[in-house]
């Protein structure tokens, strides 16, 4: 029966490449589904043997903006764009066994902001929206309010426990989700000294540059965007040096990236700013890494030049490399930053290639670690008013029309929507007829029903894929911040370690297999 069903799968995956996708033939002989539904309670039952390992390494996969529909409308995007139909595709957090779902509002806030989310997620605290690595207690930008409300990060658990630690991102590295994990700030935007009211900077609140470099100053591994926010005021960037806007933002006139290197030229540290460099590195030559590579944000995976600029998944790569010679392991964060301000510019296109990029990612962690000693979580911070319908047939281009039209105005529409943001146009007082522009162009703003300069977050729960040991923690429903404690029990970091110790002083949960062990169960599932 297995072999019958990877037969049909196979077969289906072959007819969807060759030319348009179409409408699968084995699809309408019960069998086959009969078959598929087969496979997959086997599957199912295996998960019932609880992987209960220590997790060795730790990795958490955060898409922004990664609702639910932004999932599936991805999952129908790597599908089409390998020439398939789309639907029947799996992502690779699809094939993670656990799946749950988590409340993101944050305290003060029915609809959530990164940054109270972040801290959540990877401080194991709920928080006001526009704070990060503070407690409800402090107020956004209400610098008197942040002394005494600091909240540390898994990321500073996994760090004084002996485990390496690395950042990589597709925003800022000084962004609200990578903030979280290093630093303690009441106002998620207060990226340089130069972002600061003078009155915050008299009181003693730092910037989040640099808190990245003071507050943990051993992170391993930082890679993402930002660098402007860490070079005197007017230095020009190395990249851009005749573009104002890319030139340095600090006031105090430090360089923090020479400070950097400064303190890490004994230490096998490398800083980089562009794809040559640091694929050019060896990982087993590099102890702490910074990679900056833009001014800002890095660009989007579609505008992404190839040759210049790394990708997610060669970032993760490196990352890994150089993490996981740690004996003690490590704790790696991933941001899919992109996601968002795709969604927050209406343009779906931007938004799902970086989902897909992101997948890649993950599938890229997963050739370089094991399940065994590896708990490896994706999740989203918040959702998006994001979403796709109209009835479209099998097979429809994810950026294409609704079959029908509109028996209201009796116009054509795109099976993607936004409830909200600058798609909303009116031309002579109607709606737009979006058969006269290109709707599948890479930066086309998708209608929306309510007019807005930026499209806003959806208040739904998220979904939160999980593979590895004890990834059956995360089951059902909970509260966002329930995540990192589940991470660093599996671990055993942070505040419960109890469970780690049994009363002859040995070990009480299982230390993973051996690595030959793990090939042969690895090889199992993928043959």
């Amino acid at each position: 029966m297995k072999v019958t069903a990877l037969l049909i799968i196979c077969s289906c995956v072959i007819s969807g490449n060759s030319g348009k996708p179409q409408f699968p033939e084995r699809e309408k002989d019960p069998q086959f589904w009969n078959t598929l539904a087969q496979q997959t309670l086997k599957e199912a039952l295996m998960q019932q043997k609880l992987n209960q390992n220590v997790a060795k390494n730790l990795i958490l996969f955060l898409g922004d903006g990664m609702g639910v529909p932004t999932v599936t409308a991805a999952r129908i995007l790597k599908g089409q764009l390998k020439g398939q139909s789309g639907e029947e595709t799996q992502l690779e957090m699809d094939k993670f066994p656990f799946v749950s779902l988590a409340k993101t509002y944050n305290t003060n806030a029915q609809v959530p902001d990164s940054a109270g989310t972040a801290t959540a997620y990877l401080c194991g605290v709920k928080a006001n929206e526009g704070t990060v690595g503070v407690s409800a207690a402090a107020v956004r930008s209400q610098c008197n309010t942040t002394e005494g409300n600091e909240v540390t990060s898994i990321l500073k658990w996994a760090k004084d426990s002996g485990k390496s630690v690395g950042i990589v991102t597709t925003t800022r590295v000084n962004h609200a989700t990578p903030s979280a994990a290093y630093a303690h700030s009441v106002d998620r935007d207060w990226y340089s000294d130069g972002e600061m009211p003078p009155e915050a900077l008299q009181a003693g609140c730092k910037d989040i540059a640099r808190q990245l470099m003071e507050n943990i100053p051993n992170i391993d591994v930082i890679m993402g965007g930002g660098r402007k926010y860490m070079y005197p005021k007017n230095q020009s960037d190395v990249e851009y040096p005749n573009i104002p806007k890319h030139s340095g933002t600090r006031k105090d006139g430090r360089n923090l990236v020479e400070e950097w290197i400064a303190k890490k030229k004994d230490k096998k540290g490398h800083y980089v700013w562009n794809k040559k460099q640091v694929l050019s590195l060896n990982p087993n030559n590099v102890d702490y890494l910074l990679g900056l590579f833009e001014p800002g944000d890095l660009t989007y995976e579609l505008e992404r030049n190839s040759e210049t600029d790394p990708s997610l998944t060669e970032m993760v790569e490196v990352a890994i490399k150089i993490l996981r010679k740690n004996s003690n392991g490590f704790y790696l964060l991933v941001e899919g930053g992109r996601i968002d301000h795709g969604h927050h510019e209406g343009k779906a296109k931007q938004a799902l290639h970086e989902a897909v990029e992101m997948d890649r990612a993950i599938g890229r962690a997963h050739l370089l670690t094991s399940i065994h000693d590896t708990l490896t979580v994706v999740t989203a911070d918040h959702s998006h008013m994001f979403n796709f319908g109209g009835y479209t047939h099998r097979g429809n281009t994810i950026f294409g029309l609704a079959p029908m039209l509109s028996d209201v105005d009796q116009k054509p529409f795109t099976s993607i929507l936004y409830g909200n943001g600058p798609g909303y146009k009116l031309v002579n007082g109607a709606r737009e007829n979006v058969s006269t522009i290109d709707f599948e162009e890479n930066n086309y703003q998708a209608q929306a029903a309510v007019p807005l300069s930026m499209e806003t977050h959806g208040g739904e729960d998220v979904a939160v894929f999980a593979k590895g040991p004890l990834a059956h923690l995360l089951h059902g429903v909970h509260e966002q911040n329930y995540i990192p404690h589940v991470m660093a029990y599996a671990a055993c970091i942070g505040q419960n370690r109890e469970h780690c110790i049994a009363h002859d002083g040995t070990a009480a949960l299982k230390p993973a297999l051996s690595s030959i062990a793990a090939l042969l169960t690895v090889t199992r599932f993928l043959c």
